[in-house]
Protein backbone atom coordinates (compact mmCIF):
# COMPACT_ATOMS: atom_id res chain seq x y z
CA UNK A 1 0.00 0.00 0.00
CA UNK A 2 1.58 3.58 -0.87
CA UNK A 3 0.08 6.17 0.27
CA UNK A 4 0.60 9.71 -1.01
CA UNK A 5 0.60 12.39 2.13
CA UNK A 6 -0.10 16.29 1.89
CA UNK A 7 -0.95 18.94 4.20
CA UNK A 8 -0.59 22.80 3.90
CA UNK A 9 -1.43 23.18 0.46
CA UNK A 10 -3.53 26.49 1.17
CA UNK A 11 -4.98 26.73 -2.81
CA UNK A 12 -5.34 29.20 -3.85
CA UNK A 13 -4.47 31.18 -1.23
CA UNK A 14 -0.38 30.25 -1.15
CA UNK A 15 -0.61 28.30 -5.26
CA UNK A 16 -2.83 28.12 -7.76
CA UNK A 17 -2.39 24.25 -8.09
CA UNK A 18 -0.29 21.55 -6.42
CA UNK A 19 3.39 20.98 -7.87
CA UNK A 20 3.33 18.63 -11.11
CA UNK A 21 5.86 16.59 -8.98
CA UNK A 22 3.44 15.94 -6.40
CA UNK A 23 0.61 15.18 -9.31
CA UNK A 24 3.33 12.71 -11.05
CA UNK A 25 4.25 11.59 -7.49
CA UNK A 26 0.46 10.88 -6.36
CA UNK A 27 -0.70 8.66 -10.12
CA UNK A 28 1.31 5.98 -8.24
CA UNK A 29 -0.48 5.47 -4.96
CA UNK A 30 -3.34 3.46 -3.88
CA UNK A 31 -4.79 6.53 -1.48
CA UNK A 32 -4.13 10.31 -0.98
CA UNK A 33 -4.40 11.89 2.11
CA UNK A 34 -4.62 15.60 3.05
CA UNK A 35 -4.16 16.84 6.44
CA UNK A 36 -5.86 19.82 6.43
CA UNK A 37 -5.70 23.42 5.15
CA UNK A 38 -7.11 22.65 2.22
CA UNK A 39 -8.85 25.98 1.73
CA UNK A 40 -11.10 24.91 -1.21
CA UNK A 41 -13.04 22.00 -1.89
CA UNK A 42 -11.80 21.43 -5.39
CA UNK A 43 -8.35 20.82 -4.55
CA UNK A 44 -9.90 17.37 -3.43
CA UNK A 45 -11.71 16.96 -6.15
CA UNK A 46 -8.46 16.74 -8.23
CA UNK A 47 -6.96 14.52 -5.92
CA UNK A 48 -9.59 12.29 -5.95
CA UNK A 49 -9.50 12.17 -10.02
CA UNK A 50 -5.63 10.80 -9.22
CA UNK A 51 -6.56 8.03 -6.21
CA UNK A 52 -8.98 7.35 -3.33
CA UNK A 53 -8.32 10.56 -1.08
CA UNK A 54 -9.64 10.73 2.65
CA UNK A 55 -8.77 14.39 4.19
CA UNK A 56 -9.31 16.41 7.39
CA UNK A 57 -10.11 20.54 7.91
CA UNK A 58 -8.04 22.15 8.88
CA UNK A 59 -7.73 25.90 10.63
CA UNK A 60 -7.71 28.08 7.66
CA UNK A 61 -10.47 26.36 5.81
CA UNK A 62 -13.47 27.78 4.30
CA UNK A 63 -16.79 27.46 5.69
CA UNK A 64 -17.40 24.71 3.09
CA UNK A 65 -14.38 22.49 3.69
CA UNK A 66 -15.44 22.59 7.04
CA UNK A 67 -18.79 21.62 6.89
CA UNK A 68 -17.67 18.89 4.75
CA UNK A 69 -14.81 17.13 6.24
CA UNK A 70 -14.10 15.94 9.74
CA UNK A 71 -11.59 17.42 12.22
CA UNK A 72 -10.06 13.93 12.42
CA UNK A 73 -10.66 10.20 11.55
CA UNK A 74 -8.83 7.02 11.73
CA UNK A 75 -8.80 4.73 9.15
CA UNK A 76 -7.82 0.97 8.64
CA UNK A 77 -5.37 0.55 5.96
CA UNK A 78 -3.19 -2.50 5.36
CA UNK A 79 -4.01 -3.30 8.70
CA UNK A 80 -2.54 -0.02 10.19
CA UNK A 81 -4.92 1.95 12.15
CA UNK A 82 -3.95 5.29 10.85
CA UNK A 83 -5.25 8.72 12.56
CA UNK A 84 -5.51 11.80 10.65
CA UNK A 85 -5.85 15.52 11.83
CA UNK A 86 -4.94 18.75 11.17
CA UNK A 87 -3.16 19.88 14.49
CA UNK A 88 -2.89 23.10 16.44
CA UNK A 89 -0.75 25.06 18.54
CA UNK A 90 2.89 26.19 18.27
CA UNK A 91 5.28 24.15 16.08
CA UNK A 92 7.35 22.65 18.25
CA UNK A 93 3.97 21.57 20.33
CA UNK A 94 1.84 20.43 16.96
CA UNK A 95 3.68 16.53 17.32
CA UNK A 96 2.52 15.76 20.78
CA UNK A 97 -0.83 17.64 20.47
CA UNK A 98 -1.59 15.29 17.77
CA UNK A 99 -1.18 12.28 19.69
CA UNK A 100 -3.18 13.54 22.60
CA UNK A 101 -6.06 14.05 20.02
CA UNK A 102 -6.33 9.91 19.48
CA UNK A 103 -7.57 7.71 22.71
CA UNK A 104 -6.43 5.52 20.79
CA UNK A 105 -3.38 3.37 20.13
CA UNK A 106 -2.81 3.78 16.15
CA UNK A 107 0.47 2.79 14.44
CA UNK A 108 0.53 6.40 12.28
CA UNK A 109 -0.69 9.49 12.97
CA UNK A 110 -0.56 11.98 9.98
CA UNK A 111 -1.47 15.48 11.18
CA UNK A 112 -0.28 18.93 10.03
CA UNK A 113 -0.85 22.84 10.69
CA UNK A 114 3.11 23.61 11.22
CA UNK A 115 4.35 23.46 7.63
CA UNK A 116 7.22 21.77 9.40
CA UNK A 117 7.77 18.26 8.28
CA UNK A 118 8.26 15.61 10.65
CA UNK A 119 8.84 12.02 10.06
CA UNK A 120 9.40 10.29 14.00
CA UNK A 121 8.56 7.33 16.17
CA UNK A 122 6.67 8.85 19.21
CA UNK A 123 6.13 5.93 21.95
CA UNK A 124 5.28 2.94 18.69
CA UNK A 125 3.24 5.47 16.90
CA UNK A 126 4.67 6.82 14.00
CA UNK A 127 3.89 10.80 13.71
CA UNK A 128 4.37 11.81 10.04
CA UNK A 129 4.05 15.71 8.92
CA UNK A 130 4.61 16.04 5.23
CA UNK A 131 5.18 19.98 5.46
CA UNK A 132 3.73 22.56 3.46
CA UNK A 133 3.18 21.42 -0.45
CA UNK A 134 2.80 25.15 -1.60
CA UNK A 135 5.04 27.42 1.70
CA UNK A 136 8.28 26.99 2.41
CA UNK A 137 8.60 29.77 5.23
CA UNK A 138 8.25 27.75 8.47
CA UNK A 139 9.57 24.41 6.85
CA UNK A 140 12.22 25.78 4.88
CA UNK A 141 11.04 24.14 1.52
CA UNK A 142 7.90 23.05 0.41
CA UNK A 143 7.31 19.39 0.77
CA UNK A 144 5.19 16.43 0.70
CA UNK A 145 5.29 12.78 1.86
CA UNK A 146 4.84 8.96 1.12
CA UNK A 147 4.31 6.38 3.50
CA UNK A 148 4.71 2.47 2.15
CA UNK A 149 2.93 -0.50 3.87
CA UNK A 150 3.68 -3.76 3.18
CA UNK A 151 2.99 -6.24 5.91
CA UNK A 152 4.67 -4.83 9.47
CA UNK A 153 7.15 -2.81 7.53
CA UNK A 154 6.25 0.89 7.50
CA UNK A 155 8.62 3.17 5.26
CA UNK A 156 8.32 6.92 5.50
CA UNK A 157 10.04 9.59 3.63
CA UNK A 158 9.72 13.37 3.28
CA UNK A 159 9.82 14.74 -0.29
CA UNK A 160 11.38 17.97 -1.40
CA UNK A 161 9.32 19.57 -3.85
Amino acid sequence: MRIGVLSDTHIPVAADKLPDKIIKEFKQCDLIVHAGDIVELFVIEELNKLAETKAVHGNMDSREVKQSLPEKIILNVAGKKIGIIHGNGPGFKVPKNAKKAFRKKLDIIIFGHSHIPYNEKLDSTLMFNPGSATDNVFGGSCSFGIIEIDGDNIQSKIIKV
